[in-house]
């Protein structure tokens, strides 16, 4: 099977910066994207590429679509696409200022960045709530399973999709929760991330639980911390096989399976949402053949 880019399923780094691009109307797409295919090797930077961007190339890829914006009786989830998406890796904060300022200079005039996003681990890999992110996510040949499109299927072997939604906090809405609230609206005890059996239903664990779907909605989490100076939450990643496992989680946080909207959103909700396809990898490449490149 081709290989993949390794970072979905690496630990989270110290330091990173998610960069997103949107295509220039006449420029010469293709050019662009064979640097960038020299430029990605599926660790220090992992690339995704939107619907759009695809399209636009005359191509298609088997369960590549735009993200939906959702509405319930309160909430509104926005759909935020853009053409490319970068997650640029690494441990020195300096370091990665100058290579999304190289990676944006090669990709121009083809590319131009419309959002940049600078993110670090908190903690063990915690949210800045204090509750520890990904705490579910499947480990060793299931954690493959669930973020990485097999041999034979209808996506390129080896290839992933991704969401990913920015989302912000409200901590004084959040501060002003008492331990016990905050604990039941994540449905886990912070302090020592054991999940609460009697927690409501409307807690996000309660809310997210992915074998409780049909069929299990299964996504491996890759989430950081992000801030501003202003304002602060978190990126929200999720690498899988397809996008259903994601979109069905986000249904049922959002209340549209039930009625019952996840206690999350007492605090906290997402300003963007994208989806991307993020291609193998080969001989340390990014591998653009499925698009004839």
């Amino acid at each position: 099977m081709p290989g993949y880019q390794s970072a979905i399923l690496m630990p989270i780094p110290q330091s990173a910066r998610y960069l997103s691009f949107v295509a220039t109307p006449g420029a010469d797409l293709r050019d662009a994207l064979e640097t960038l295919a020299t430029l990605v090797d599926g660790e220090r930077c992992v690339a995704g590429l939107g619907a759009s961007l695809v399209a636009s190339l005359g191509a298609g890829i088997a369960g590549l679509h735009s993200f939906p914006a959702l509405q319930s009786t309160r909430l509104a989830i926005p759909s935020t696409p853009t053409d490319l998406w970068l997650w640029l890796r690494g441990d020195d904060a300096g370091e990665l200022f100058h290579r999304a300022r190289h990676m944006q200079d090669a990709l121009a005039p083809a590319f131009e960045l419309v959002d940049l996003t600078m993110a670090f681990r908190h903690g063990d890999g915690d949210d800045l709530s204090g509750y520890e992110d990904g705490t579910e996510n499947p480990k060793g040949e299931d954690a493959i399973a669930a973020a990485i499109a097999p041999q034979g299927g209808a996506a390129p072997a080896g290839s992933s999709f991704v969401a990913v939604q920015r989302w912000v906090h409200r901590f004084d809405l959040f501060d002003a929760m008492s331990p016990q609230e905050q604990d039941a609206t994540i449905g886990r005890r912070r302090d020592d991330n054991e999940e609460i059996d009697d927690a409501p239903p409307s807690a996000h664990v309660k809310r997210t639980a992915q074998e409780s779907f049909d069929p299990e909605a299964f996504v491996i989490r890759r989430s950081m911390p992000w801030s501003d100076g202003r304002r602060a939450g978190l990126v929200f990643v999720a690498f899988g096989k397809s996008f259903d496992a994601f979109i069905a989680q986000l249904k049922r946080m959002a209340g549209l399976e039930d009625g019952i909207e996840d206690a999350l959103f007492r605090f906290t909700r997402p300003e963007t949402g994208a989806y991307y396809w993020c291609p193998p990898v080969h001989d340390g490449r990014l591998d653009l053949s499925a698009l004839k490149l």
